[in-house]
């Protein structure tokens, strides 16, 4: 999406809401980061803007209280869906009239952060908010330039103020090395942060002043003609708990383009549901408080036969056992 910045900055204040922005392609890392800000022992008020409240896994004993659009902590935090919109969710958010040190954003994983972070030039918002940084998570185990080619997933690397390279405990000095290196061609000035599952110390994120986010607000960040991203996903639904053995084979059998699944998975013979992580190959099940006991996946990525990978699913509901292969057969591990 174009994207045109006019009119100048608007007039410094120091009454302004602090507003960051999580970006990082798909299955980096962002959401462990939202839950991480939101429990760690931090004195900030904090409203964070989501398009999902399910992938947030808050402890139900900081939940005040819940309705369609907002999650409230006792902690004085708050999550609020995007739903419909990051402008309608901006201005729900402000017609509650409840004062906040900082607003967080999660970008979806093959979201421009440009264009995000140029909303807050907008009259109604630029002199209640404003940028403070723009946070790009990489997962150091699949990190990859070439999927970087796409103008909004290298905007995500190149206008970071810090990149959080994740995972780092799941790969050695060589390959961390490597990463880094690759990242500094995207990005040359962002500060660089190894982490394990997204944990990292509050004042290294917010607050910090970011000099990207200061470009997208005086306009001098140049903006990226229109485009169509090659992505592709499917959503998967069933009432009748999958055949462990079947899905695994789904999994281990899962086509090159497909780099990404996440979502709620009821295994027979199981007795809890779970939640689903898929990213490369490893992939992570973790036991999940539902009371909506049905499988509901979803799996992103490019160039891969949609209706295939549909009908290799739906086969895990039936008693037969032989599922005809649909992709390269690299092997699924979890973690």
């Amino acid at each position: 999406m174009s994207t045109t910045v006019a009119g100048g900055s608007p007039p410094r204040s120091e009454s302004r809401i602090l507003v960051t922005i999580i970006t990082g392609f798909l299955g980096s890392g962002k959401t462990t980061l939202l839950n991480h800000i939101l429990t760690a022992p931090h004195a900030r008020r904090i409203a964070v803007l989501i398009n999902e409240f399910g992938d947030v896994d808050i402890d139900g004993s900081l939940v005040v209280s819940a309705d369609r659009d907002m999650l409230e902590l006792s902690n004085g935090c708050i999550c609020c869906s995007m739903n419909d919109g990051l402008i309608a969710a901006l201005e729900r958010l402000l017609a509650r009239e409840v004062s906040f040190d900082s607003i967080v954003i999660e970008t979806t994983g093959i979201a421009d952060p440009v264009p995000v972070a140029a909303t807050f030039v907008r009259p109604e918002f630029a002199t209640r908010m404003r940028v403070d940084a723009i946070l790009a998570v990489a997962d150091a185990e699949h990190f990859a330039l070439e999927r970087f080619e796409d103008p909004a997933a290298r905007n995500q690397i190149r206008y970071a103020d810090v990149v959080l390279l994740n995972k780092a405990d799941l790969v050695d000095a060589a390959r961390l090395g490597a990463v880094e290196a690759m990242i500094r061609e995207l990005n040359p000035a962002a500060r660089i942060l190894p982490t394990e599952r997204s944990r990292v110390a509050i004042p290294l994120v917010l607050g910090i002043g970011g000099t990207h986010a200061a470009e997208v607000e005086d306009g001098s960040a140049p903006a990226e003609p229109g485009h169509r991203h090659a992505f592709r996903s499917i959503s998967f639904s069933s009432d009748v708990p999958l055949d462990p053995e079947r899905f695994q084979a789904v999994l281990e059998g899962l086509p090159e383009g497909v780099f990404r699944a996440k979502g709620f998975l009821q295994l027979a013979g199981v007795e809890p549901l779970h939640i689903f992580h898929l990213v490369g190959r490893r992939f992570t099940l973790e036991e999940a408080a539902d009371a909506d006991r049905r499988t509901r996946l979803v799996f992103i990525g490019t160039d891969f036969d949609r209706d295939a990978l549909l009908g290799q699913l739906r086969g895990c509901e039936e008693p037969r056992s032989v599922i005809p292969a649909v992709g390269s057969g690299r092997q699924a591990r979890g973690s």
